[in-house]
């Protein structure tokens, strides 16, 4: 699947440049990347703990001593890394990958401090084009970063070229409320407190603005089960979260 070519492309409710959208998004993750974990906290009450302790659950890293390495894109501060270190045995290695460079520090940071350098290597990388050779990996995991991809086609490719046959895709994203009248509700927190949280945590709600607005251009997860076959992969399905607020979504490459 490719993307067909516009001038413009969708980014929240707004209109903007493609060649624009990947900057904007490097200056949202710059500016919250030091209260980024405090902020998921507020803005889903806790919820995303649950949802990243299902996701590594999920994912099932092998807990002896075999070797099983792992590629978190958009991986931040290392939440889901340190997740998948702690649940998986002594050969389980993860490479987390992040386009800004501010959160890969403040990645890097935690994970001395939480004795995880070992396990967890921290690099800069665009989840579009990655610095890794064709078949390395034995799962590829992305936690609330695919919708800020510029051409998420592009990223799944590039998911399927660096997994090892038989390796697992995994991802988890923010979805569409089916529930009535919760999505209503949803949408007034999202649009009205969030950003005001945003802004006494940080000084700046606008960034949080942006979090939720592209939440809402993120494909049905219909469409993305298409998206992600069309990349090549097998046995393609997902499983919604808390009324469809998120969804876990995976693969296989055969």
């Amino acid at each position: 699947m490719t993307d067909t070519p516009e001038e413009t492309a969708p980014f929240g409710f707004r209109t903007v440049a493609e060649a624009e959208k990947q900057g904007l998004v490097n200056e949202v993750f710059s500016k919250v990347a030091l209260r980024y974990d405090q902020m998921n906290d507020l803005m889903s009450g806790g919820l995303h703990r649950l949802w990243k302790d299902d996701f590594v659950t999920l994912l099932s890293p092998p807990r002896g001593p075999r070797d099983f390495q792992v590629i978190d894109v958009a991986g931040g501060t290392g939440d889901i890394a340190f997740r998948i270190a702690r649940a998986g045995g002594l050969g389980t290695h993860i490479t987390i990958a992040d386009i800004s460079p501010e959160m890969v520090a403040e990645g890097a940071k935690r994970a001395g401090a939480e004795g995880l350098t070992g396990q967890c290597h921290f690099t800069v990388g665009n989840a579009e084009s990655l610095a890794f050779p064709d078949k390395s990996f034995d799962a590829y995991t992305i936690a609330f970063g695919i919708r800020n991809v510029t051409h998420i086609d592009r990223a799944l490719q590039e998911a399927y070229r660096v997994l090892k046959p038989g390796g697992k895709f995994q991802c988890l994203e923010f979805s569409h409320v089916d529930v009535p009248g919760l999505a209503a509700i949803y949408d007034a927190y999202s649009f009205t407190t969030i950003p005001a949280i945003g802004k006494v945590v940080t000084g700046d709600g606008a960034p949080y603005r942006y979090l939720v607005e592209s939440i809402r251009t993120f494909p049905e997860p219909e469409k993305f089960e298409t998206m992600i076959a069309a990349a090549g992969f097998g046995h393609v399905g997902h499983r919604s979260l808390s009324g469809s607020i998120v969804a876990i979504h995976w693969g296989w490459r055969i």
